[in-house]
């Protein structure tokens, strides 16, 4: 199963912070992204995820599109300040399925 430490992370394509994309075998994807313009911790903009104790993450369907099958109960598309264990847990969750 994948986990945090297989995300493979690069600057941002708006120049501000990190992101990695992870597609799963059953055509759901993961976006964890960081840096001053997202729900990160902290909103600064550095180069590395060490620097960073807590990310946005997103999930999108087969599609392309967001999905919030995942975290039903959330009033958003993506999911704020989230720390590595609950990155995992969503990771798991979504290899599930």
């Amino acid at each position: 199963m994948k986990t945090f430490k297989d995300l493979e992370f690069k600057k941002h394509p708006n120049g501000d912070g990190i992101l990695s994309h992870l597609d799963f075998d059953n055509g759901f994807t993961i976006s964890v992204i960081a840096g001053g313009d997202f729900y990160s911790t902290p909103r600064r903009d550095f180069p590395n995820p060490d620097d960073f104790s807590a990310f946005e993450v997103a999930v999108f369907d087969v599609g392309g599109n967001f999905t919030k099958e995942f975290f039903p109960d959330h009033h958003d598309n993506v999911l704020g300040w989230q720390v590595r264990d609950e990155i995992d847990a969503l990771m798991l969750l979504i290899q599930s399925r």
